[in-house]
């Protein structure tokens, strides 16, 4: 590994990077790597502690874990950064189920997939890093590439998959419903995962992006999401977090009108400086959509509505962003306006959601699922990053292993944006090959640091 890293690392600074990364395809690939784990052992260690209360720092274990082989299609790659997602978190804490069940169905699909079923799961659905390798029949990708990876993983064996990808049924999330996920020293990914790296983001700043933005681009712009346009009303939950901070440019960016939700001054203020000038800091106004574990308020629902139509001059949302689920749901339903959408990608709050359906039906507003991003949609959420017009919202990294607090962090939602993990990467600001692209957004780049 210290030799694939040294390679790396002589690219930073070097009048010509792509060719020093070239001979890295030279360089033998180790037996093993380390990658951070969880173990089918600790699959009961949580068993009767409420959800908040189970600490990933205590399931995730950074181990040597064997070089997998490679199999048509895919790619080995060294991961220089990664980032934390939700879906690690639920990963960490065995919630809703563990996830060794995705991988022992994966592995029975066929004996190249029969790998993934391992009594320890590699996790991460984000990455940046070189291709070390690639297996047979890859053209597009050659060792030296600097790349991020999307998180789809998907067979494409089945018609339904070929209008859609997303639609297919052996469609995964990498580094949750498979193994080796991004979260180590390397990882293999399927060659449609790839990316080009953008040029003008170090390593921890490109890993970042992968799965909010292209999620928040399929559930916003997409035509299979909300299709938003110019001068729709968006309100947007967890406006200054992973999901909704991408949400929050999307929305900027495409002509739309955000309504940022948050719950404290601080996080209102990162949306500010994001460019939104519509705040709602809920924990200080004291909105209380649930009485009890039981019943909710709508008197709660009708003041958010009220509130919402004051900073907006009288409008209602035409687009609901949705992914805390069961404590919002009912507000959403409720605000989104006459014939409007509330577009729903996650659930972090609870599954079971409870709406009044009479707000629904009888003003002809419509519920969109929406998960993850097809390669086209996070091609192009990858290129809008690359030309400056979204940029990455890390406000804090971690290396490899401090991987379990990373994800504590963000489970106790003590983060703002992303928040990075740095694997190869022996510091932050590396892999930096387009200074001067970069000097005018620097401090969009660097917003959410600190924070």
């Amino acid at each position: 590994m210290q030799a694939i890293l040294d390679a790396i690392m002589a690219a930073d600074g070097a009048r010509d990077p792509a060719a020093e990364l070239a001979a890295i395809g030279a360089i033998p690939i180790p037996e093993s790597y380390r990658g951070m784990a969880v173990r089918a052992g600790d699959v009961s260690m949580f068993d009767g502690m409420a959800a908040h209360d189970k600490d990933p720092r205590k399931a995730l274990h950074l181990q040597e874990v064997p070089t997998p082989a490679l199999g048509p299609g895919e790619a080995l790659i060294a991961v220089m950064a990664s980032a934390i997602n939700y879906n690690t978190v639920w990963t960490s804490i065995f919630e809703p189920v563990p996830t060794f069940g995705f991988l022992r169905r994966y592995g029975r699909l066929s004996d190249l997939t029969r790998r993934h079923d391992l009594p320890y799961h590699v996790v991460g659905s984000d990455a940046a890093g070189v291709v070390l390798r690639t297996g047979p029949g890859v053209t597009r990708w050659r060792a030296g590439d600097e790349v991020v990876a999307h998180c789809l993983s998907v067979e494409l064996e089945d018609a339904a998959g070929h209008d859609d990808t997303m639609l297919d049924p052996q469609q995964r999330i990498w580094g949750f419903e498979t193994n080796f996920g991004g979260l180590a020293e390397m990882a293999v990914v399927k060659s449609n995962q790839l990316m080009p790296k953008p040029a003008h983001l170090s390593w921890e700043e490109a890993a970042s992006p992968g799965l909010v933005n292209s999620t928040a681009y399929r559930q916003l712009v997409s035509r299979h999401g909300a299709r938003m346009k110019q001068g729709d009303v968006v309100l947007i939950w967890g406006a200054s977090g992973g999901l909704g901070s991408y949400a929050v440019q999307m929305a900027l960016h495409g002509g739309a009108i955000p309504v940022c939700v948050v719950s404290s001054p601080a996080k209102a203020e990162l949306c500010r400086r994001m460019g939104a000038e519509l705040v709602i800091d809920r924990s200080a106004e004291g909105y209380r959509f649930w009485t009890d574990a039981d019943e909710q308020d709508p008197r709660e629902w009708r003041r958010f509505g009220e509130r919402i139509r004051g900073l907006t001059g009288g409008e209602d949302p035409d687009i609901v962003f949705e992914h805390p689920g069961r404590e919002t749901f009912g507000a959403s339903v409720y605000v989104a306006k006459r014939g409007g959408t509330v577009v729903t990608c996650a659930s972090t709050s609870g599954y079971q959601h409870e709406f009044d359906n009479r707000y629904l039906w009888m003003n002809l507003k419509r519920i969109v699922g929406s998960h993850f991003a097809n390669y086209r949609e996070a091609w192009e959420a990858n290129r809008l990053v690359a030309l400056g017009r979204i940029h990455p919202t890390v406000s804090r990294t971690y290396p490899l292993e401090q991987t379990g607090q990373a994800a504590f962090e963000v489970h106790r939602n003590r983060h703002q944006g992303k928040v990075g993990v740095l694997c190869l990467a022996p510091a932050e600001g590396l892999g930096i090959r387009d200074p001067e692209f970069r000097a005018p957004h620097e401090a969009a780049i660097n917003r959410f640091r600190g924070a």
